[in-house]
């Protein structure tokens, strides 16, 4: 069984739109990321899947593709990685390797979970997320918490009644003041 693991760049106030770039290359000049960066690659080696929202998969398929000095190593991995997209809209991807989910979202990452292989990561998708926790099929959330207040914005948890028994696996800082808190949730 694989794991579905969300990852968020998120606020101290639990905000994780990226209105503002609190998080983006304006929030971060000058700042040492290489520790960041290498957590991000420890969760690329560990993951085989990558599911998103529509809205969030076209913003990356006309980004990422595009950044040829990507020294992260994302441009590379999502290029790569088997991309699955929730939409029922979505007409050719554009962006291989690239399936896209048309059916019941819990029925396609039911069988996705299921189906052999390593973790299955999905970010960004604010509307996509809700659904995913509310459904109780996340297994682990990884959480990149940024020393930034918004005060407004979306929450990862704002329009979820209840995460059942989540448990602290890792909690780790890194020269920025950014950290990683990593929680599995009670069934997993």
């Amino acid at each position: 069984m694989r794991d579905l693991v969300i990852t968020e760049n998120i606020t101290l106030d639990g905000v994780i739109d990226a209105a503002g770039d609190w998080f983006g290359p304006a929030g971060t000049a000058g700042v040492d990321m290489s520790d960041v960066t290498e957590a991000l690659n420890e969760q690329m080696r560990a993951a085989d899947g990558f599911l998103v929202g529509r809205r969030t998969f076209e913003q990356m398929r006309d980004y990422w593709p595009r950044q040829t000095e990507d020294t992260t190593g994302v441009s590379a991995y999502l290029d790569r990685v088997a991309k699955y997209v929730v939409s029922r809209t979505l007409g050719a991807p554009g962006w291989e390797p690239t399936t896209v989910l048309r059916g019941p979202v819990a029925e396609e990452v039911r069988a996705l979970k299921s189906s052999p292989g390593r973790d299955i990561v999905t970010t960004g998708s604010l509307t996509l997320v809700p659904e995913l926790i509310t459904r109780q099929l996340v297994d682990e959330y990884r959480l990149f918490v940024y020393p930034v207040v918004r005060g407004e914005g979306q929450r990862l948890f704002a329009d979820v009644r209840a995460v059942p028994g989540l448990r602290l696996v890792e909690c780790r800082p890194f020269s920025s003041g950014i950290v990683l808190l990593r929680y599995r949730t009670a069934a997993s």
